[in-house]
């Protein structure tokens, strides 16, 4: 089973940028869907931006498009998010996800349901 590993995390000021990264013990190339999730404090957990490189096709919450790139590099086994023009409400733990079934629509992407391999998380605060 795949194993994921998130770093990059931190505290910035609001219209700062972070990007994160996620370390996977094999190559998910085609493989798998990835994707990144948050929980907010106090909040469930949300998804943030997929990606399935085999259909070339990611997805955004409405809340980070425009901001947010989610990217691979598949010599590197490596899943990037890159966060732009951050704001508070940015705030949360930051999880990164892979699925071996994969779906092209949103709500089926960002859906948490059927990733079934999870990072341990890393922490992006954003202050005012």
């Amino acid at each position: 089973q795949v194993q994921l590993v998130e770093s990059g995390g931190g505290s910035v000021q609001a219209g700062g940028s972070l990007r994160l990264s996620c370390a996977a013990s094999e190559n998910t190339a085609g493989r798998y869907c990835m994707a990144w999730f948050r929980q907010p404090p106090g909040k469930e957990r949300e998804g943030v931006a997929a990606i399935y490189s085999g259909w070339a096709v990611t997805n955004y919450a409405d809340s980070v498009k425009g901001r947010f790139t989610i990217s691979q590099d598949n010599a590197k086994n490596t899943l990037y998010l890159q966060m732009s023009s951050l704001k508070p409400e940015d705030t949360g733990m930051y999880y990164c996800a892979a699925s071996s079934v994969c779906g092209t629509t949103r709500d089926f992407a960002l859906g948490s349901a059927h990733y079934n391999y999870w990072g341990q998380g890393t922490q992006v605060t954003v202050s005012s």
